[in-house]
């Protein structure tokens, strides 16, 4: 069977997106940070080969945007939950249900996660030698979990907003009696420590995360000198080379 990956991801408004890195940045700037991690990850997710991608989105009614964004190939499905569990509980059904197996959710916060990690973690699913794949984030969270078989009852009733996130998703996985295999720590760009850290780390194009350092930097710079954050003719070539979907 064909593997999945969903991306879950927000639509880029200034102000609902990125808001830990106001400042120094300014919403509008943060907003398109954001987007160009989006596309940064759907390059580099999208050199895996005999993986499906789909995006999960927010808000409900921000299908229009993502169709605009997104590879053609690329499947779109509304975040729908009344809390982070429920809405990747009911990705992992969506994915299923559609015959993918294994499945895979991904964050959004880390643009510059190489694609061999998810595909380390899908030859462990495959292979039978784990029945949970996660993906830890150093602030206590995680970017990445793989299923062979839908376990809604992992995510329940955890606190999202916590640090505590992998700690107790393993502690349900024991109550649950399911094996777990953690794949490699990779940090994720939730506010500007984050994204200074994101920087210390080399980039080269077209390597993942290129586009997202590039115009960080520029941003960065940009806030200073108080420069206004329109949008310039490098910010619109680095955000080239994806086909939308519409």
């Amino acid at each position: 069977m064909a593997t999945l990956l969903i991306i879950f991801a927000k639509e880029p408004v200034p102000g609902q997106v990125k808001t830990r890195l106001c400042p120094p940045l300014g919403a509008e700037a943060a907003a398109r940070l954001y987007r160009c991690f989006l596309t940064d990850i759907l390059e580099e997710m999208g050199r895996l080969t005999r993986l499906r991608l789909a995006l999960a989105y927010s808000p409900a009614g921000a299908q229009a945007y993502f169709n605009g964004l997104v590879p053609a190939s690329v499947g779109l499905l509304p975040q729908e939950g009344a809390d982070l569990g429920e809405r990747m509980a009911r990705a992992f059904d969506w994915g299923f249900a559609a015959g993918f197996d294994p499945v895979f959710l991904r964050g959004s916060d880390t643009p510059d996660l190489p694609g061999s990690v998810v595909r380390q973690g899908e030859k462990v699913l495959v292979a039978g030698g784990a029945q949970v794949v996660l993906g830890p984030s150093p602030d206590g969270g995680y970017y990445l979990v793989g299923l062979r078989a839908p376990h809604p009852e992992l995510f329940r009733d955890l606190v999202w907003s916590g640090a505590a996130v992998l700690k107790d998703t393993l502690k349900q996985a024991r109550r649950l009696s399911l094996t777990v295999r953690l794949l490699p720590e990779w940090p994720d760009i939730d506010d500007f420590d984050g994204l200074v850290s994101f920087l210390k780390r080399p980039h080269p194009a077209p390597g993942p995360g290129w586009r997202s350092e590039v115009l960080a930097r520029q941003l960065i710079a940009q806030a200073a000198v108080g420069t206004p954050a329109g949008l310039t003719g490098s910010e619109a070539a680095l955000s080239g080379g994806l086909k939308p979907n519409g």
